[in-house]
């Protein structure tokens, strides 16, 4: 049988609420701060090795079927994509947006 004040109880669980609440913040705060300085850069991905979005009929992560596939992204540094080469690019180098590829 619990000995415990149902009063204890509430403010107990209460105060792990606000204790998780408060971590997952700092979490996301801290998680964006590390994004500010990064970019979505499409094209210059190594078949299985894109960060995320890989087009129709993929999940995410690791399910780009090409080398340089033009809906496939990773995450730069930003400024640098437009600088990386990605001879399946119209430019050949990286896009902030994704593309239809030209034959490498």
């Amino acid at each position: 049988m619990n000995t415990l004040p149902r009063k204890s109880i509430t403010a107990a669980s209460l105060a792990l609420a606000l204790g998780a609440a408060l971590s997952t913040a700092a979490v996301t705060a801290h998680a964006d701060d590390k994004m500010a300085d990064k970019e979505k850069c499409y094209g210059v991905a190594m078949k299985g090795k894109n960060d995320c979005k890989a087009g129709a009929g993929t999940t995410c992560a690791g399910t780009s079927k090409i080398d340089y596939q033009g809906n496939a992204w990773n995450l730069v540094p930003k400024g640098t994509c437009e600088k990386t080469a990605s001879p399946t690019s119209p430019t050949g180098h990286g896009q902030l947006a994704a593309f239809k590829e030209k034959k490498a």
